[in-house]
């Protein structure tokens, strides 16, 4: 059921990939996302948060190319991670208009500006690049519909979460959805920010 009301694209690559069935957690946090709200998504690896994570993203975009601003960000740990979940974006996106971009932290700003610059949709990085390139003048949030958090634990680093409170304050409105395997009592806070009337779906 979680997948039934899914883009036909999106379900289009699941048959592809031979999934047809939704794991626990995917079928309490889709319908979910899906509404709109802010959501707290918390589970044990394994359990589909990634895929989930995808999927809610592409769906909310309409899996088609708008604009130039991106619509969706998605935050991670650090650049490895970000490469990663690239990676796993990738067979979702091939073979579409839809402008998947990672902010790699190998790259120069400069340069990440120039071809964000460009136009993209999705945009996987650090809160570090994402708050450089927002103080560079280099990212337009306006359009922004979805915010994603993967593995949000990281926020513990008081770096990262005023990087994550800074971001967030540049953008008007949109929702926001934090994965993680808990919900920490430093992840409870954000509902005083961000995570405002925020859902809560734990598996």
């Amino acid at each position: 059921m979680a997948f039934k009301k899914l883009h036909p694209h999106i379900k289009n690559i699941l048959e592809s990939q031979e999934i047809t069935t939704a794991t626990p957690f995917q079928k309490a946090s889709i319908p979910i996302i899906k509404s709109g709200a802010n959501v707290f998504c918390t589970a044990k690896v394994g359990s589909g948060k990634t895929t989930a994570l995808i999927l809610t993203t592409l769906h909310k975009i309409k899996c088609e190319e708008a604009g130039v601003a991106p619509r969706a960000i998605v935050l991670v740990e650090n650049n490895q991670k970000a490469l990663d979940l690239y990676d796993a974006f990738l067979p979702y996106t091939r073979y579409t208009s839809m402008r998947l971009y990672c902010g790699n932290e190998k790259e120069h700003i400069d340069l990440l500006k120039s071809e964000i610059f460009e136009g993209i949709d999705i945009l996987i990085a650090t809160p570090k690049i994402i708050n450089k390139l927002l103080l560079l003048e280099g990212l337009n949030t306006t359009q922004v519909k979805i915010f994603s958090i993967d593995d949000a634990e990281f926020l513990k680093d008081k770096t990262a979460n005023a990087n994550v409170l800074a971001i967030t304050q540049s953008i008007r409105k949109c929702q926001y959805v934090l994965y993680s395997e808990s919900i920490t009592p430093g992840l409870k806070k954000l509902n005083s920010y961000f995570m405002e009337y925020a859902k809560t779906v734990s598996v």
